[in-house]
């Protein structure tokens, strides 16, 4: 350069991290459909505001496989195309819960927390899957694992070992790996499946991780340890800390929280079986009260309510479909011209009946409009039995309370307007 050319001395400062916006969906409690459908709202909230992180916080024992295989396969198929989908485990990732995890592109766990334990199980009492039966759920348990393992590069003979007995693992040095890259690399193995070259593999050294008779539960540092969990931290930041570092990013702002909403929380409440027995009995009363007091009053207009919250609540779940609620809502009708209408109680009070408790155990199974409701799988006799129960309970309960209710309040002044009592000639 010629005299006063203007000298430029190289920038060394790093270059702008590129920033990002996560989002932390809450995933706690019961797995059902309910909860599916609100990950799905939620999910979809957190990428219309632009997150690129989806952290979605686990704490859960399990719940419903079919639902389980539901938010897997959104997880993988669908929101792993739009953002990165992170687990982290802030309590436990039980059964179904470990499901819903390694689907995740990462797991992240809470330090002295565990993932694990997803043999399927039938919540019938006494019942026990054995044989044919029992393959056919574990094979189909086990299939959406070893995708969930091809998809974010989980092990998959551990991941095989959180579903089934008989399965023996072992860790095994990689020795080409290790000289590669400067560090020790594990790989792991059935036994079954164990390699037979010394050269690429220490066999002599293999660790036995997994027992023939034992289902895989990791603690957060076993699971850091294995190749599970990309990292056991203290809290979220700790968690944000790691995958800024890892990925190169900084994060802006503090991250979007998405919970459940109260409508969402109250429909999976409704559906549990105590409340569901409840309901049952304060609109069986309802009716009874009603059709013992002249004229049209509250008891009829409270059991008319709980009907409806029985029907809508079950709808939203998808317990309910139309043809099982136009069952319902036409038994109903012909109930009440049988009652106002036509004298005595013949065809038209029949049918009304049977339509009634067809829909009503119609309600009880997940089925398609089109296929008769009959409980198939552990997951329909989960809820079968479920609706049962709650079924069970109210009807016992309305039998006690109008026993009573027939037996003393004519005798109460004040109440005994709300019974008819028959007259002596």
């Amino acid at each position: 350069f010629g005299a006063g050319a203007l000298t430029v001395e190289p920038n060394n400062a790093p270059p702008d991290l590129p920033t990002v916006k996560a989002a932390v969906i809450f995933c706690k409690g019961m797995i059902d459909d309910g909860l599916y459908k609100s990950i799905r709202r939620r999910t979809q909230k957190a990428l219309d505001e632009g997150a690129q992180y989806l952290i979605y916080e686990i704490g859960t024992y399990g719940g419903l496989l079919k639902s389980g295989d539901d938010i897997s396969k959104y997880f993988i198929l669908e929101v792993a195309k739009k953002a990165r989908t992170v687990a982290y485990i802030a309590t436990e990732a039980i059964s179904a819960g470990a499901m819903i995890s390694v689907s995740c592109q990462d797991i992240i766990m809470l330090e002295n927390t565990t993932i694990g334990d997803c043999a399927p199980i039938l919540i019938q009492p006494g019942a026990k899957l054995e044989g044919v039966e029992r393959e056919k759920t574990e094979s189909f348990t086990r299939a959406t694992f070893m995708r969930a393992a091809g998809a974010n590069g989980y092990p998959a003979a551990l991941l095989k070992a959180m579903v089934s007995m008989q399965t023996e693992v072992y860790r095994v040095e990689n020795l080409q790996k290790t000289r590669e890259e400067g560090k020790k690399i594990y790989e792991f193995f059935e036994s079954n499946q164990l390699p037979t070259d010394p050269n690429v593999y220490d066999l002599d050294k293999k660790e036995l991780i997994v027992r023939d008779d034992e289902l895989l539960t990791l603690t957060a540092s076993q699971a850091f340890e294995y190749g599970i969990a990309r990292a056991h931290v203290k809290d979220l930041a700790g968690a944000l800390d790691f995958l800024a570092k890892r990925d190169g990013v900084t994060f802006v702002g503090k991250p979007i929280v998405l919970k459940p909403n109260w409508s969402e929380q109250m429909v999976r409440w409704l559906n549990h079986p105590a409340v569901m027995s409840v309901l049952i009995m304060l609109a069986l009363l309802g009716v009874y009260v009603e059709f013992n007091t002249p004229g049209v009053g509250l008891p009829g207009l409270i059991a008319v309510i709980c009907f409806a919250i029985i029907i809508g609540s079950k709808y939203l779940v998808g317990l309910a479909n139309w043809v099982e609620v136009a069952l319902f809502i036409v038994g109903m009708f012909l109930l009440m011209i049988e009652i106002f209408v036509l004298p005595g109680f013949g065809v038209a009070g029949v049918l009304g009946i049977m339509c009634i408790f067809a829909g009503v155990f119609g309600m009880l199974i997940k089925n398609p409009p089109d296929r008769l409701p009959w409980p198939e799988g552990p997951e329909n006799w989960y809820l079968f039995v479920n609706g049962v129960l709650g079924l069970s309970f109210g009807f016992v309960g309305f039998i006690l309370l109008a026993w009573l209710f027939a037996k003393y309040l004519p005798k109460l002044q004040f109440l005994s307007g709300l019974i008819l009592v028959p007259t002596i000639a």
